[in-house]
């Protein structure tokens, strides 16, 4: 294994099996075939065509749309196609800094292919070769993942709270770190990608965070998402992603990022440059 093997997961080549779907005359996103079949039936909010689906311009705010698809993405859960729910709204927009152009059932998001962003946190101890990392092993009943590895604290960015907001309530509920702590998170970088899952097309933007904590400090969850949490050596970080899957698929590239800003792969490792080029893909 390696670490661009991490990367070769959290991508897609081919497209074939998806058409562009359409708001207002943008491309915002991508649904799959057979998901776009389940959509004729709601004829008032999307139109279907070969090649495209789009919402229909009758639609024309982002009240009304919202309101719209949520009826409709309701009723596809009733019918027993859409498995997951979560009873939280995304923002519908093209991407970072993009004007929202209706809000969407968090389920639903991948379902369109639609960018969604979440925040990442890196908790970690000490400096240089003495440096270790929190890590998180998710609850073995989550939908998606469980029992894999994660950041100390990672979750989806809804449409009603800001980054930090979002990341303060994040830190809170599933590592129990204060705000006075969260405060001193500083943003490093952010890290994208697309590729077919279970749930549909994850087109996400991940914002990453680095926390370094004070060694007293023992993350404990309140939320139910986490496991345990183990504070492990950056070397055994690496080979961990290096040589296995454990990490849930998203947090392996978000160590990746991690590990080469702090030095641990270096421009002399063969992968290095891939590495770097294929985090912002």
């Amino acid at each position: 294994m390696s670490f661009l093997d991490r990367l070769a997961v959290c991508s897609i080549d081919d497209m074939s099996a998806y058409r562009p779907f359409f708001v207002a005359g943008k491309r915002l996103g991508w649904v799959k075939n057979d998901f776009a079949g389940h959509l004729q039936k709601y004829k008032d909010v999307f139109n279907i065509a070969d090649d495209a689906v789009s919402l229909s311009d009758a639609l024309k705010d982002f009240q009304t749309r919202t309101e719209a698809v949520d009826t409709v993405i309701r009723d596809l859960r009733e019918r027993g196609i859409i498995k997951n729910w979560f009873e939280e709204k995304f923002p519908v927009k093209s991407g970072h800094g993009a004007t929202p152009q209706f809000d969407m059932e968090r389920a639903a998001i991948s379902l369109f292919g639609l960018p969604a962003f979440g925040v990442h946190l890196n908790g970690f101890v000490g400096r240089g070769k003495d440096m270790k990392m929190w890590v998180a092993e998710r609850a073995h009943d989550k939908p998606i993942e469980p029992g894999k590895y994660d950041q100390i604290v990672a979750g989806g960015q809804p449409a009603d709270l800001s980054i930090e907001e979002n990341l303060a309530k994040e830190c809170e509920e599933e590592a129990h770190i204060d705000a006075e702590t969260v405060a001193k998170a500083v943003a490093v970088s952010a890290i994208t990608y697309m590729m077919e899952r279970p749930e549909g097309l994850r087109c996400d933007i991940l914002y990453n965070y680095d926390l370094e904590l004070d060694p007293s400090f023992t993350p404990v969850n309140t939320d139910g998402e986490v496991h345990s949490f183990h504070l492990w050596p950056l070397e055994q970080v690496r080979d961990v992603v290096h040589d296995t899957d454990d990490f849930k698929f998203n947090c392996s590239l978000v160590v990746i990022d991690f590990l080469i800003r702090h030095g641990v792969i270096t421009p002399e490792h063969p992968e290095y440059v891939d590495c770097v080029k294929g985090l912002r893909s």
